[in-house]
C-alpha cells in the first residue's frame, strides 16, 4: 500500500463510477492492512488512502451513492481474556487509536465497516476448538455471554456480535456493518473438504435468506461468499487451505452443490460452458527409474513451480505412495508447462501417460488450453458467475 497522487485517485475514482453500475457500491481500500503479521507495515497510510479516496468520490458527485471502506479481518478486535465473550468486544489495544479515526470517519461518511470473518480459521490449528461451534446447525454446549446472557451456538454470531460491541465503545454501536468475504474451504486442510464446505452453506445461506442477522443485530446482514474460483498461484503463508476457497474449480466447474437462494434445495451450479482442455495426457512417475537419489530434489521442483497443496496433511492427495506423490507433483508441473514435452523429464524420473492416473479423491488435473479467446470467455464467465451470485443472494 503506498501514497497516490490525488491525480491518479481521482483517475481511479472515475474507472470505479464508470464501473458503478456494474460491480457495486463501495471501493475497498487495501485489504485485512492491520493483520498481526504485518507488523504495522500500514499503520501509517491506510486511513489517508481511505480518507483520499471517499474524498473523491465526494468530490466527483458521487460519494453519497459510492462509499469508500477498508475491509478488516475479525483480529483487529477481541475481548479481552478474563470477559471472553461478544459484549465486552473492543478493538485491539495496538491499534484502538487508529480504528477510531478509521470508525469516525466511515461514520462521518455514512460508509460501512466491512470485516473478513472466517469460521473455519477457529479450527485451524486448533484441535481444543469445538468442531460443531464453526457451524450453524447447534453446538451441544452454547457460549452464554455473561454480560448479556445471550447464549451464542456458532462462532459466527459470536464473533460478529464482538465486532458490533467493539463499534459502540467506539461511540458508532448502530454504523452499518458489511462482511465482505466469508466461506470455506475444500482443500489443504484436516477440515477443509467438500462435506465441511456443505454443512457450512446449508446451515449460513438460509440464514440469509430468513434476514435472521445476529442476537446483537437482527436482521439484514450485507455478506459477500469468498471465493468464487480456486487460486492456484495464490499466497499459501497463512496456509495450503489459501488456494482452495472457490465454490468452483479452477477450470470453472462447481465443486458440491448448493442452493444460493437459502432454501436448502441443494443443486449443482451452471458451470462454466464449452471449456477447453489440453489433451489427455498425464505425467507420471517412470517405475523404470534407476537412480532415485535426485527423487527429492525434483519434487521440490516440481512444487515450487506449480500447486502440491492437495498432498499436504489431511488433503485430498494425502493418501498418497511415495511414488503416487511424485507423479501428483510432476504432472502439476507439467500441466502448468502446457504439457511441454521437456517438462515431463525431471532427470529420467518421470514419463508421460494417456491414462488417468487419478486415484479416489485425489484429482490429477488436466490443464485448460491457453488462448486470449478462452481467457477473455472464462473472464466474462466470471462476471456471470458473480452477477448471478450477488443477484440470487442479495436483491
Amino acid at each position: 500500500m503506498e501514497f497516490k497522487s490525488m491525480e491518479v485517485i481521482h483517475i481511479q475514482v472515475r474507472i470505479a463510477i464508470r464501473w458503478h453500475d456494474y460491480l457495486g457500491w463501495y471501493v475497498a481500500v487495501g485489504n485485512e492492512p492491520f493483520l498481526k503479521s504485518y507488523n504495522g507495515s500500514f499503520l501509517n497510510t491506510t486511513f489517508p488512502a481511505l480518507r483520499n479516496i471517499q474524498n473523491a468520490l465526494n468530490d466527483a458527485g458521487v460519494g453519497d451513492s459510492i462509499k469508500a471502506t477498508v475491509p478488516l479481518n475479525a483480529d483487529v478486535y477481541n475481548s479481552p481474556d478474563d470477559q471472553a465473550y461478544p459484549s465486552s468486544g473492543r478493538f485491539r489495544s495496538d491499534i484502538n487509536d487508529i480504528m477510531t479515526e478509521i470508525v469516525q470517519f466511515l461514520g462521518q461518511n455514512n460508509a460501512p465497516f466491512t470485516v473478513n470473518i472466517y469460521p473455519f480459521l477457529s479450527l485451524y490449528g486448533n484441535d481444543d476448538f469445538p468442531f460443531d461451534y464453526a457451524f450453524f446447525d447447534g453446538a451441544p454446549q452454547p457460549v452464554v455471554d455473561r454480560g448479556t446472557g445471550i447464549q451464542y451456538t456458532n462462532v459466527f454470531d459470536a464473533n460478529f456480535d464482538t465486532l458490533v460491541s467493539a463499534l459502540k465503545a467506539a461511540g458508532h454501536g448502530d454504523m452499518p456493518i458489511v462482511v465482505g468475504e466469508v466461506g470455506w474451504p475444500t482443500d489443504g486442510d484436516k477440515n477443509a473438504n467438500t462435506g465441511n464446505a456443505i454443512r457450512f452453506y446449508n446451515g449460513l445461506l438460509p440464514r440469509l435468506a430468513g434476514n435472521r442477522g445476529t442476537p446483537l443485530r437482527p436482521g439484514y446482514i450485507e455478506v459477500y461468499l469468498f471465493g468464487l474460483l480456486d487460486e492456484d498461484a495464490k499466497s499459501i503463508a497463512p496456509g495450503n487451505f489459501e488456494r482452495h476457497w472457490g465454490i468452483f474449480r479452477y477450470d470453472g466447474q462447481p465443486k458440491f452443490p448448493m442452493d444460493l437462494s437459502g432454501q436448502v434445495a441443494n443443486k449443482w451450479l451452471v458451470g462454466a460452458q464449452n471449456v477447453q482442455y489440453l489433451p489427455s495426457k498425464w505425467c507420471m512417475f517412470n517405475p523404470n527409474a534407476n537412480d532415485l537419489s535426485k527423487l527429492a530434489d525434483n519434487i521440490n521442483y516440481a512444487c515450487s513451480r506449480s500447486d502440491c497443496t492437495a498432498l499436504g496433511y489431511g488433503s485430498s492427495c494425502n493418501g498418497l505412495d511415495t511414488n503416487g506423490n511424485a507423479s501428483y507433483a510432476f504432472n502439476m508441473y507439467y500441466q502448468v508447462q502446457n504439457q511441454d514435452e521437456l517438462a515431463c523429464n525431471f532427470e529420467g524420473l518421470a514419463m508421460v501417460t494417456e491414462q488417468n492416473i487419478s486415484q479416489g479423491n485425489c484429482n490429477f488435473i488436466i490443464q485448460i488450453v491457453a488462448s486470449s479467446s478462452s481467457s477473455v470467455s472464462l473472464s466474462l464467465m466470471g462476471s456471470v458467475f458473480v452477477t448471478a451470485l450477488l443477484t440470487s443472494l442479495f436483491l
